[in-house]
């Protein structure tokens, strides 16, 4: 398993990140290294490869509203191999679970990355 699909960083990770993210970094060092820790314990604790962690994760942002997690889900998802079908796919059938005006701001959300329908 690729030892990398954790939230914060990893070689497969390219994106900028997100401003707040890197104040935190350069101002609490130590503190984003334990969540960064965290986040690789988590993913090499289980059989999960990173595509279908990022898609999980993806997920879990959806439904807490998240615009920034969702914008960071879809791009590591996309960067750990899943097609674009596949994220919209992941968002769709949270559909009964998180309701459809959450679903459809989530799929607003990750056109930002993935580009609109053609």
């Amino acid at each position: 398993m690729d030892p990398s699909p954790h939230l914060n960083e990893g070689p497969a990770v390219t994106t900028k990140k997100p401003g707040m993210y890197v104040r935190l970094k350069d101002r609490h060092p130590a503190f984003i290294a334990a969540v960064e820790a965290l986040g690789t314990a988590a993913a090499q604790a289980g059989p999960l490869d990173a595509k279908t962690l990022h898609l999980i994760q993806l997920a879990a942002a959806a439904a807490e509203r998240s615009e920034g997690g969702v914008h960071s889900h879809v791009r590591r998802a996309l960067e750990a191999g899943a097609q674009p079908d596949e994220v919209v796919h992941a968002l769709l059938a949270l559909t009964s679970t998180i309701g459809f005006p959450t679903v459809t701001a989530a799929l607003s959300w990750a056109e930002d990355v993935l580009g609109a329908p053609k």
